[in-house]
């Protein structure tokens, strides 16, 4: 048992060897780290465990007993779950889960605590976003999906979602200036959904090197409940492996609804849904990366008039996620509207799904390819 003494020890003997801090000449060679990788696609900062105030060679070892071996996997942990796993107080948890936080702040890894509005600005100007393969659905998300937010798509079978997935594992390997995030991407399958030639043909109607797309994506299928926790739980080691900066689950409610029947468990599947789901977005903001969530649907009987679709999960999922997009058909098309979000306009627009993935209907795709020739003709007269 970790106690309040322990940790005192622990920090007076971490005092005595090393100071409990960073040296300069550490500090120097993080903030040189994360200057130069601030253009590269995977920044992945190396800080020892035991730099971290508070924490000794006892508890540096029952942290990596329980799995947790880096300065980032600590620092995303939830007090409660830390606690059971070293056998330690709440208390003890919460500090060393602080000064993992404070360290990574040092280093400039993570924000500060308080920065300015401008800042926070210029900061989102930056931000990196994944293009969905269609134009139309960038526009409605202003870009593209967002790296350090949770975007979930939710609608009925056959609606899209895991297409625009499928098509996310092809953008996201192309360079930063061609709407892509330049890394890799992991791909949790709950449903089985997940077929390899159809990113291989995505990749080739949009003439991409279809070979290292494929070997750009770590597939991980899940089995139950339990599994996909556990995953989401390891994600930012398996982040770090891939060097991944999409993660895309597919989808992250079906197991949970499947094995959690009846009123009775209620309870139980919402909280160990609210615990995945605060993982994931700790996850995307520590780790800078995007996360693409689909969900499922369910009808409501006591809706006359409108839509009586609405999306599974409840109130915990609905406040998880940063943008909620609704998918639906219209005929060969698809319909998309922005449910929720910050900052986003609340619209929708139109799209297909070809063999290029998620795409602009044909009919605007041949508007703007006219009207873009019909400016090239104008443009050749008048230098005539």
């Amino acid at each position: 048992m970790v106690d309040k003494k322990t940790y005192v020890e622990e920090s007076e003997s971490n005092g005595n060897n090393s100071n409990n801090n960073i040296t300069a000449g550490k500090r120097d060679d993080v903030s040189a780290a994360v200057a130069e990788s601030e253009g590269s696609s995977s920044p992945i900062i190396e800080l020892e465990i035991q730099d971290i105030e508070g924490i000794g060679p006892t508890t540096a070892r029952k942290l990596k007993e329980a799995g947790i071996v880096s300065v980032m996997d600590l620092a995303v942990t939830s007090a409660d779950e830390l606690a059971v796993e070293i056998n330690a107080s709440k208390e003890s948890a919460a500090a060393f889960i602080i000064a993992a936080q404070k360290l990574l702040r040092d280093s400039n890894v993570l924000e500060k605590e308080f920065i300015t509005a401008d800042a926070a600005l210029e900061k989102r100007r930056s931000m990196l976003r994944c293009s969905t393969g269609s134009g139309a659905l960038d526009d409605l998300l202003l870009g593209g999906i967002e790296t350090q937010a949770v975007t979930e798509f939710y609608g009925e079978f056959g609606s899209g979602k895991s297409q625009i997935c499928h098509t996310l594992c092809a953008t996201a390997r192309q360079p930063v200036e061609s709407g892509g995030l330049d890394a890799n991407t992991i791909y949790i399958d709950t449903e089985g959904t997940f077929r390899p030639e159809r990113v291989q043909e995505i990749a080739r109607s949009r003439g991409y090197d279809s070979t290292q797309i494929l070997k750009s994506i770590a597939v991980c299928k899940v089995y139950n409940s339990s599994h996909l926790e556990l995953i989401i739980k390891n994600l930012g080691k398996y982040v770090d492996d891939f060097k991944a900066k999409l993660v895309v689950i597919d989808s992250v409610i079906s197991l949970h609804r499947a094995e959690f029947a009846g009123r009775g468990t209620l309870a139980d599947r919402q909280q160990r849904l609210n615990s995945m789901l605060h993982k994931i977005i700790r996850l995307s903001e520590i780790y800078n990366i995007a996360v693409v969530i689909t969900n499922q649907v369910q009808s409501s009987p006591d809706t006359f008039f409108g839509d009586p679709t609405k999306a599974a999960g409840g109130n915990v999922l609905g406040h998880a996620s940063t943008y909620r997009i609704y998918l639906r058909k219209s005929g060969e098309n698809r319909i998309a509207k922005m449910i929720d979000s910050p900052y986003h306009p609340y619209s929708d627009v139109r799209f297909t799904v070809n063999e290029r993935g998620s795409d602009d209907i044909e009919e605007e795709m041949k508007k703007k390819s006219s009207s873009s020739s019909k400016k090239s003709a104008k443009v050749e007269e008048e230098d005539e």
